[in-house]
């Protein structure tokens, strides 16, 4: 059963790992890896990743992606958000400590921003306009 507006945002504002999706030329299925994300309700989505990756170059080419998260417990559901990428700025430390500070617990936020800084090389954040959503809630199958 598809989710409501409220449901599904709700849901992609929760700390999921995302599975990122973009176009990976012709003759080739979409690059998709997975990937830690920012969301509010209502807002941008944004993730961050090395500006001279493969992703990053992918997303940068191709000017859109798509994002889809999902649970098992206590429920089957899952959300896909796609659209265009509608902003890209320098990674910043205040985005990599906000994003880190999502997914770590608290005494391994410092230690992780201090090796990401010195290991990721240089970064961006990709921000995405949701504009086309898919959602489903599966109940427990």
């Amino acid at each position: 059963m598809p989710l409501s507006v409220e449901e599904r945002e709700q849901f992609l504002a929760e700390p999921h790992i995302g599975a990122l999706a973009v176009a990976a030329g012709e003759g080739r299925a979409p690059l998709t890896l997975p990937i830690w994300y920012q969301y509010a309700p209502g807002g941008e989505l944004w993730v961050m990743t090395g500006r001279d990756s493969k992703k990053g170059r992918l997303i940068a080419a191709a000017g859109r992606f798509s994002l889809m998260v999902d649970r098992v417990e206590p429920t089957v559901r899952y959300v896909s958000v796609e659209g265009p990428v509608v902003r890209t700025d320098d990674a910043t430390a205040e985005r990599l400590r906000e994003l880190a500070a999502r997914y770590l617990p608290a005494d391994k936020v410092d230690a992780y921003v201090e090796f990401a800084a010195r290991e990721h090389g240089e970064q961006a954040v990709y921000h995405l306009r949701p504009e086309h959503w898919y959602s489903s809630d599966l109940g427990s199958v």
